[in-house]
């Protein structure tokens, strides 16, 4: 099994997190964060990702750090997880409808970070989720796993179903793009590694 279990303790934060890659989307989550617990329950769901969340931060500010600090540290599980990425698909794509919402979501595990996120949110938060906080998280996923991905919005009109779009295709993506396939000897790389 794929597994990675990682603790943060900063004065903003104190999270802890354990994954499997190789789950069936079982989770406990508890951010402190409502709807982003929400959100993070469809990456393990439709990513069949099993997921333990703990985070306690400084809710009483803002949202901000605890959401970017989870990110960070999903980030560093999945990296970890991955070990030398030996075997995985490295690629990962999906189109995922959610009512009037489209969403694309595709990744490279490539040890190359950057995101390129190209959606639009119609209202500033979804219960007590600031929606600007969604780049930021996907930007700390990025930069901490060394994906380089894109995610952009195809249509879609309504706060929370865009939301979900995102988080669902991210957790369809990476389930593809994490996928073992057999006729891989080594990594899928014309130069024998996959990180910078």
């Amino acid at each position: 099994m794929r597994t990675a279990e990682i603790k943060r303790d900063t004065f903003e934060t104190k999270i802890t997190m354990k994954i499997n890659l190789d789950g069936t989307g079982i989770n406990s989550i508890a951010t402190g964060i409502g709807f982003f617990d929400h959100m993070l329950t469809h990456i393990s769901k439709h990513g069949f990702v099993d997921m333990d969340i703990n985070a306690e931060g400084d809710t009483e500010v803002d949202c901000h750090h605890t959401i970017e600090d989870v990110g960070i540290v999903l980030g560093k599980c999945i990296a970890e997880a991955l070990g030398d990425k030996s075997g995985i698909k490295r690629y990962g794509f999906f189109i995922l409808p959610m009512d009037e919402a489209l969403i694309l979501c595709s990744m490279d595990i490539s040890g190359r970070a950057y995101l390129n996120f190209d959606v639009e949110f119609p209202t500033e938060r979804c219960g007590d989720m600031d929606m600007e906080m969604v780049e930021e998280f996907f930007r700390a996923v990025s930069a901490n796993a060394g994906i380089d991905m894109h995610i952009k919005m195809l249509a879609g009109k309504n706060s929370h179903h865009i939301a979900e779009g995102v988080f669902k295709a991210f957790g369809k993506a990476l389930d593809m793009a994490v996928s073992v396939d057999g006729r891989i000897k080594g990594v899928l790389s014309t130069k024998g590694m996959l990180e910078v």
